[in-house]
């Protein structure tokens, strides 16, 4: 019988990784009580005789978005709080020194958190939900529940300028990895309550439930299925009714639309469109250029005191870079220009109009630098923030010079604002639907809708022509560890080669003659016959069909030896590759079985039969309705 046509052993593990003890001793879990452990797996037993996963999954959406949801207030109230009392002696008119103190402090607190009391990295909030999703079987930390709330919080609160959604998403997805787990649900399930957990996050921290479901589907790039847009929905909704219900029903940003979008606005909203791609693509690089920088300091302290130092000088210089900087988009978007140098050295009542222009310049070239520095320092915040800061910042500047250039169409500095932080974000998150609706539910600007989708959508355009990835996945896909924007290369990750070789494939020595080679044939019933030496070390394989020729001939059965018919494979495997190489190889030398090795010893074969029907069970695993 041949290979391609040989019966593939059954079994319940789909070819999936059984490394479940080594997730568990990274996701850092506690063994429960006896009491509530036994109590917990009668109802798992009893959930699996009475309710189907796919319904049980709709009820625990819906605990996920309350904990996201409570979550979220307790960061926005943390931060609020802390912001609140160490900036309440600050003074509008003059130079505030306790901005230059007060980033640094926060970071350095951070910093010793995590560094001895979490022990862990919990920075790159997104990026780490991404890695989980993509290389861990959705697992995440039981503490991640926690500890970007009260890393985040201080951070943020004493002034680091970064955003609290990459840490909220962090904190989400982990309450909807812990809470699945807790249940024992199946990876595919446990990847969509990481999404709802995700999506919850951002519905509660911006009170925006499609943009929270957009997230899912755009950044973390969740399929879109009858089983996982139920459960996204609940998440959401919950979590942004709660935080309805402690916060009121104001939108996150105050924003009155004083003047129509019109027609004649649209070329001007096309620019501002290229615009905002290119400071998104600026805002990118100049992040991941001092990202690299960071990382080539081999002194932690060192890194954290150059980080303070950046952050300090900035944050002293141009105050509004403090914090999460809401008060500033809060100014622009109702117009108010003056209170942007409250606080600053520049401070001075009827400042030039070029002061202010060049003011804004700074910031927006700025920004990048001070958050890559907070978090480069040791803080932990995320980009959301930043992004619709400079987008804010972007917009309003971009219409302020056109109307000083005195074209006929006076532009609105208050909706191009609010335009531009759709714009840059879009660009920065390559998620235009996102960024189209965040910004719409943040502020009510819905009958801005028109130039929203413009801009959003011809800025990551333009961005995707430099830059293949976003802020966050670039990092992964530099790796080659991004697969939740590849499906094919997903499914291979799930595999392990281990449950694809197969080993019933008999052995031959290189100084057999052509007779004990015909008898070995006669026993096997596969048509390949690997050859080893004394010590197990592959030194080729031979081929039925390659000897047919002379098997038959009994005057060569003394004369010809293995070592003169045997032939090289085109490959070989080692069991330490991963799936997705083995699949290049096999592209590669178009090979339907190769040999597998491991530190040179023969260990068996894989074939593509083999791999093909591994790779459709873990589909119709993961993948079904």
């Amino acid at each position: 019988m041949t290979d391609r046509h040989k019966q593939e052993p059954q079994g319940p593990d789909y070819g999936l990784r059984d490394d479940d003890e080594e997730l568990g001793a990274e996701t850092g879990r506690t063994p429960l009580p006896r009491t509530l452990h036994a109590a917990l797996m009668r109802f798992i037993q009893w959930r699996e005789r009475h309710v189907k996963e796919k319904d049980f999954v709709l009820v625990l959406a819906l605990f996920v978005g309350i904990f996201a949801g409570l979550a979220a207030m307790v960061l926005k109230w943390l931060i609020h709080t802390i912001s609140r009392i160490l900036t309440v002696h600050i003074s509008i008119d003059q130079a505030n020194y306790l901005y230059f103190l007060l980033p640094a402090v926060g970071v350095v607190l951070v910093a010793l958190y995590v560094r001895y009391v979490v022990k862990d990295n919990i920075s790159h909030g997104v990026t780490r939900v991404l890695y989980a999703i993509s290389q861990n079987k959705s697992r995440l930390k039981r503490h991640n529940i926690y500890t970007s709330v009260v890393a985040s919080s201080v951070t943020i609160g004493f002034g680091g300028s970064v955003g609290a959604e990459g840490p909220i998403v962090y904190t989400g997805a982990a309450i909807g990895s812990n809470l699945g787990s807790m249940f024992r649900l199946s990876p595919r399930i446990l990847m969509i309550l990481v999404g709802c957990g995700a999506a919850a996050g951002i519905a509660g921290i911006f009170k925006a439930p499609i943009a929270g479901m957009l997230f899912t589907l755009e950044v973390l790039m969740l399929d879109l299925t009858t089983v996982s847009v139920m459960p996204l929905l609940i998440a959401s909704i919950t979590s942004a009714t709660i935080a309805y219900a402690y916060t009121g029903y104001d939108f996150e940003f105050f924003f009155v639309q004083s003047d129509d979008f019109y027609v004649a606005k649209i070329p001007f909203a096309i620019v501002l469109g290229v615009v905002c791609g290119l400071v998104s693509l600026y805002f990118t690089r100049a992040m991941n250029m001092m990202e690299n920088f960071f990382g080539r300091f081999r002194n932690p302290w060192g890194r954290t005191a150059v980080g303070c130092a950046i952050l300090s000088a900035l944050v002293f210089l141009l105050p509004p870079l403090y914090g999460e900087g809401y008060g500033a988009i809060t100014g622009l978007l109702n117009g108010d220009t003056s209170s942007i140098l409250n606080g600053s050295i520049f401070y001075a009542e009827g400042r030039e109009t070029w002061f202010l222009v060049l003011f804004i310049a700074v910031i927006i070239l700025s920004k990048a630098f001070a958050t890559s520095a907070t978090n480069g320092a040791g803080g932990v915040g995320g980009t959301f923030a930043p992004s619709l800061y400079v987008g804010c910042m972007t917009g309003f500047l971009f219409a302020f010079v056109a109307n000083m250039m005195g074209f006929d169409t006076v532009l609105s500095t208050k909706n191009f604002a609010l335009i531009g932080m759709a714009g840059v974000m879009s660009g920065v998150m390559h998620a235009p639907l996102m960024a189209i609706f965040l910004t719409a539910e943040l502020t009510g600007g819905y009958d801005l809708f028109l130039p929203l989708l413009i801009v959003s959508t011809i800025a990551y355009g333009t961005i995707k022509i430099f830059e293949p990835y976003s802020i966050y996945t670039m990092r992964l896909a530099k790796r080659g560890e991004l697969i939740t924007h590849h499906k094919d290369k997903a499914v291979l990750t799930l595999l392990k080669i281990d449950n694809v070789i197969e080993t019933d494939f008999l052995t031959v020595r290189p100084e057999m003659s052509l007779k004990d080679m015909v008898d070995t044939i006669a026993k096997s019933s596969r048509n390949l016959f690997p050859v080893v030496d004394a010590d197990g070390m592959l030194k080729g394989v031979v081929v039925l069909d390659e000897i047919r020729n002379i098997m038959f001939r009994p005057d060569l059965y003394r004369k010809m030896y293995v070592s003169k018919f045997m032939s090289i494979p085109p490959a070989r495997i080692d069991t330490t590759m991963s799936m997705d190489r083995v699949m290049k190889i096999f592209d590669d030398t178009g090979a339907w079985n190769l040999p597998v090795v491991h530190d040179g010893r023969y260990v068996g074969f894989v074939s593509k039969s083999k791999i093909f029907t591994s790779y459709r069970r873990v589909l119709r695993h993961f993948c079904e309705d």
